[in-house]
């Protein structure tokens, strides 16, 4: 990145990009050796004989994710009163058809609920251990 005048850049997007350049220079620069331990964490691969389970690996983490994340907003709205009770009839019938979907398209490709817990390596899993339930 070639350096831009300080007087076209502003204090804080410049604070961001070194931030950012610094974090990328953390990064591996090649493929490493799993441990032998097992702790590394786990990464996509890029065989083209893989790709296609690996993104949808990647699509179903990011719906679990986001599934997780509307239970528990829809918890939060029960626990607060916010809701009808025909809404949380709802919401509890729409959540539980995503989770069996989920289940059912894991099945599907051969994956489990654990394949799609992303290792974030420091900053620990993506997903609660064992999931929400």
């Amino acid at each position: 990145m070639p350096d831009t005048p300080a007087k076209t850049v502003s204090p804080a997007f410049a604070e961001v990009a070194q931030a950012a350049a610094h974090a990328f220079d953390l990064l591996p620069s090649g493929p490493e050796e799993p441990a032998a331990s097992g702790d590394a964490a786990q990464r996509l691969r890029t065989d083209p004989e893989t790709v296609e389970r690996d993104l949808i690996k990647l699509v179903l983490t990011i719906v679990e994710l986001l599934r997780q994340l509307m239970e528990r907003t829809a918890l939060h709205r029960v626990d607060e009163g916010d809701l009808s009770e025909d809404q949380e009839e709802r919401i509890g019938m729409t959540l539980m058809i995503l989770q069996d979907r989920m289940t059912e398209l894991c099945g599907r490709y051969g994956l489990t609920m654990e394949d799609l817990n992303l290792d974030l390596g420091p900053l620990g899993s993506l997903l609660p251990a064992g999931g929400d339930r």
